[in-house]
């Protein structure tokens, strides 16, 4: 009896020593593809979700890489979506402010929808009072994507053909998507061409941290880390001055409200009908992506931080919601209900030589990378 007693407890002693060599799995991000619809031509679409162990979830699907869905948690633990859009595919296939779009060939404006390369002029749709924009009618975000899973990031590949929406060159692109245990939702892009070619890539995600349909976004607080800023013309396009924003209404080196200034008689501010306007990043040496801009939300402490190696970022208010598109739950999104941190080099970059170069030669490679880095406080 004392024998096996004592065998009993030397085997406890050692299940417990071994248990603590035992380490954990790390907790990995799980991945589930599931149906989204099709397209008017009959293009299956797909809708993959990613999700972490901190209750953060990404929804993608691969019909023009929209970001459909994006829930983080607040600082009760809550978790809610904070990225305007549709709950379905058809609403993505119907005019939208390209709510969580994957943007090219290139994202925002070119004056007059022209630009020459290699002394060549190329005309490209005028689909923005005059100027083209976000690769015209039918860009990037309207274009169904090969999907590859792999591990814990989405792949989406394209094929744009020489002379698509009036680009030169077929380039190819891979777009990879990357949730972390962080929190963070990582985009990497990169292409090459066949032909020398005009290239630049972003998201275009509405963000609101307070949650899906909780009205405006002017009690958010925004810094970005920018000491200068685009003016533009009355169309939106760029002038070609780098403006400082110290003692303007664009100066958010400081955390201020959205809504503190955005009604100000300011001029730049009057032809934006709020904040429409792309900020010079300061870039930190020797880093592949830096800090661009934050965001606090402080009814729900959720926090937003925008890292990226692109030389600018587009700071856009929601101006133009009206209210005529109907979103999530039913509800309509009105001025104001989201705003956007669109990563980018500068707009009308081909017509403005002084701006950093937007060209991508036949033998280079595009590369880019922007990080949505979710926390609380």
């Amino acid at each position: 009896m004392m024998k096996s007693r004592l065998m009993f407890f030397t085997l406890t002693l050692i299940f417990a020593a071994a248990s603590i060599f035992i380490v954990p799995a790390e907790a990995k991000i799980q991945m589930k593809k599931q149906a989204f619809g099709k397209t008017a031509d009959g293009a299956a679409v797909d809708l993959y979700t990613l999700t972490n162990s901190k209750g953060m979830e990404a929804q993608i699907t691969n019909f023009g890489g929209i970001i459909v869905s994006l829930k983080t948690p607040d600082r009760a633990g809550k978790t809610d979506d904070v990225v305007l859009g549709f709950e379905s595919l058809d609403g993505y296939l119907k005019p939208h402010p390209f709510f969580g779009a994957l943007v090219g060939r290139y994202a925002n404006r070119i004056a007059k929808g022209v630009f020459k390369l290699n002394n060549t002029e190329y005309k490209l749709a005028q689909n923005n009072n005059g100027n083209h924009i976000h690769g015209g009618p039918r860009g990037f975000d309207k274009r169904v994507w090969t999907a590859r899973e792999r591990g814990d990031e989405l792949e989406l590949t394209y094929l744009s053909k020489d002379g698509e929406e009036g680009y030169p060159g077929n380039l190819t692109v891979t777009v990879t998507y990357r949730l972390t245990e962080d929190n963070e939702l990582r985009i990497s892009y990169a292409a090459t061409t066949d032909k020398d070619t005009i290239l630049n890539l972003t998201n275009h995600s509405y963000f609101n941290l307070a949650g899906t349909n909780s009205g405006d976004v002017l009690a958010h607080e925004v810094m970005i880390n920018a000491d200068q800023f685009t003016p533009v013309d009355e169309t939106l396009i760029p002038t070609g001055e780098l403006a400082p924003v110290k003692g303007t209404p664009f100066d958010f080196t400081q955390r201020t409200a959205v809504g503190a200034r955005i009604n100000d008689q300011h001029q730049q501010l009057v032809v934006g009908k709020g904040y429409d306007h792309n900020w010079v990043l300061k870039r930190t040496g020797g880093e592949a992506v830096s800090l661009a801009a934050s965001v606090y939300e402080p009814t729900t402490g959720r926090v937003l931080e925008v890292y990226t190696s692109q030389p600018g970022v587009q700071f856009y208010t929601g101006n133009f919601l009206n209210g005529s598109v109907t979103g999530k739950r039913g509800k309509v999104y009105a001025q104001r209900h989201g705003f956007c941190l669109e990563t980018q080099h500068f707009p009308d970059s081909p017509n403005k030589p002084q701006f950093p170069t937007v060209v991508l030669k036949l033998g280079q490679k595009y590369q880019e990378t922007t990080v949505f880095k979710f926390s609380v406080k």
